[in-house]
């Protein structure tokens, strides 16, 4: 493997191994809220006070929902509407993919910096939760960023595979999904 060969693979590598962070860490939250529920339950019936677990949970299920992005967007996952590329020749669909990757990562970075930007000013103003859970409102807000920065990642990642001419990973990861017979994400 020569030194040109060694670089684009290890630069994979990280970004798939990023990307897998970000999924492993929204199973992470899963499970915490999974964990949490039970207790709730168990708090309940022990007459404990629990009502504070609503407010971790709530945190935890953005927490999932945004450090998953990236992984499920990757893995094709996310819910797409092919009804025009299915119809359109293979050469229009890639440009019309590579468009909509070039929205998306638009798009995405525009809601990365807001959400820093929104938990930068948590931070400066020191905006505690109103909630039974009195924290810094900047560290839950934390996960939104950093799910949001992966996904934005994730998405010029596949617009530059798009503009080498390879097929979008999603596209790929169903194809594999079919040819093995597996068709539940359709379900």
């Amino acid at each position: 493997m020569t030194a040109s060969t060694a670089r684009p693979r290890r630069i994979r590598r990280a970004l798939d191994g990023l990307y897998a962070l970000g999924g492993a860490l929204a199973a992470l939250c899963v499970l915490t809220i999974l964990v949490l529920m039970i207790g709730a339950s168990i708090g309940r019936l022990a007459n404990w006070r629990v009502a504070w677990i609503n407010d971790v949970v709530a945190w935890f299920c953005a927490a999932a929902a945004f450090l998953g992005m990236a992984y499920s967007f990757r893995n094709g996952d996310f819910v797409r509407v092919t009804l025009v590329l299915e119809s359109v020749p293979r050469h229009v669909r890639r440009w019309f993919e590579l468009a909509s990757l070039a929205v998306a990562a638009v798009a995405i970075t525009y809601l990365g910096w807001w959400a820093a930007r929104f938990t930068y000013e948590s931070w400066v103003f020191n905006d505690i939760a109103g909630n039974m859970v009195a924290i810094p409102m900047w560290i839950p807000q934390l996960s939104f960023v950093v799910g949001a920065l992966i996904f934005v990642v994730a998405v010029v990642d596949e617009c530059v595979t798009v503009l080498r001419g390879a097929n979008p990973s999603y596209v790929t990861r169903v194809e594999e999904r079919h040819a093995r017979g597996d068709f539940s994400e359709e379900l």
